[in-house]
């Protein structure tokens, strides 16, 4: 790492100088069986070690979709902890995840799938009276055709 291309602040205490799956790696490396996400709702407990190797295994699927570095990811869904798994693999790989919000109507997710220029979007199915699915085909119907990963 390059000295002094980033300031600390006021703080005393200097940045680790580690990426976010570096630092994710190097927890599970030394608690892996210590919990790292818990989501009472969906009735999961994982510890580090299980958390790290899903990151692994989504960052390599999206990888396996033609993801890059750079690209924008669009993740529409409520809170659960697959989630926090997609914002910690696009870190991985270098690519931006777009939360949108799981309220949004179909003319706002067409807006914000252009506007964020979002190449690959993950999708909840369904939530409540939400369809989630139905409403992204709504808005993008080209996607019937288009190749996986990639929004036309």
């Amino acid at each position: 790492m390059v000295e002094g291309s980033y300031i600390c602040g006021t703080s005393g205490v200097p940045l680790l100088g580690m990426t976010i799956s570096e630092m994710v790696n190097s927890i599970a490396a030394k608690y892996p069986e210590t919990e790292a996400i818990v989501s009472v709702h969906q009735d999961i407990r994982w510890t580090y070690r299980e958390f790290a190797e899903r990151v692994n295994q989504v960052a390599r699927a999206l990888m396996g979709l033609g993801v890059e570095k750079g690209d924008r990811v669009g993740i529409w869904a409520m809170n659960h902890a697959e989630w926090v798994v997609i914002q910690f693999a696009t870190s991985k790989i270098g690519a931006i995840m777009v939360n949108i919000n799981p309220a949004y109507r179909t003319y706002e997710l067409e807006y914000v799938l252009k506007q964020a220029e979002i190449s690959t979007l993950i999708v909840r199915g369904r939530f409540k009276t939400s369809d989630y699915v139905g409403m992204f085909y709504e808005a993008c119907p080209e996607a019937y055709e288009c190749k996986p990963g990639r929004i036309s």
